[in-house]
């Protein structure tokens, strides 16, 4: 059975707003990384809109946005690549090497991670969320950044019960950014 991680920004103040924690060049290389390893992305419809919007080779222009820098190439490369399915009961297709999930969220996702490979990778807030109430994720990835935001949603609000995690591997970075990945006590 393949795992299903998660990892997501966070400011030190629990604030999951990706404008409140901005990463810099060795997190957007960490984090291509991590989806290179995964044989496809999760993600609920907001997030796939988001990261399509952001990060999907240009057309025929072939030109990038003003804001990305060329140490964030590899980043988009690797997140253009990737296999996705995206959870959405509202959108009537998508693109982007995508595929739509629909109907029972927790029979779904279980039919995903029965399938051999290496392992299944989300991130955003609301799926997350949904997926940790059902007991989906197998390693919780929490990249901390030394800000404190002050504003913004929070990491899980809403969640009906606690969640108990084992510490598996922390990684400091010259940002002061912290990297802690976790495991569901079970």
């Amino acid at each position: 059975m393949r795992p299903l991680r998660y990892s997501i920004n966070v400011t030190l103040d629990g604030c999951v707003d990706h404008r409140a924690g901005i990463p810099d060049e060795e997190l957007h290389r960490r984090a291509a990384e991590s989806i290179a390893r995964a044989d496809a992305l999760l993600f609920g419809r907001v997030i796939y809109q988001m990261m399509e919007e952001a990060w999907r080779e240009p057309g025929r222009t072939g030109v990038r946005p003003d804001w990305m820098a060329p140490w964030m190439m590899p980043f988009a490369r690797t997140i253009d690549a990737a296999k996705k399915y995206v959870v959405s009961s509202t959108l009537a297709r998508v693109d982007w090497n995508a595929e739509l999930l629909r109907g029972d969220l927790e029979a779904a996702v279980r039919r995903l991670k029965e399938q051999p490979g290496s392992g299944l990778f989300t991130g955003g807030v609301t799926l997350p969320l949904a997926l940790a109430e059902l007991d989906l994720i197998d390693e919780y990835e929490f990249v901390v950044h030394p800000v404190v935001a002050g504003h913004g949603p929070t990491l899980f609000a809403g969640l009906s019960r606690r969640l108990e995690l084992k510490l598996v591997d922390r990684v400091e970075y010259a940002s002061g950014t912290v990297a802690m990945r976790y495991v569901p006590k079970r």
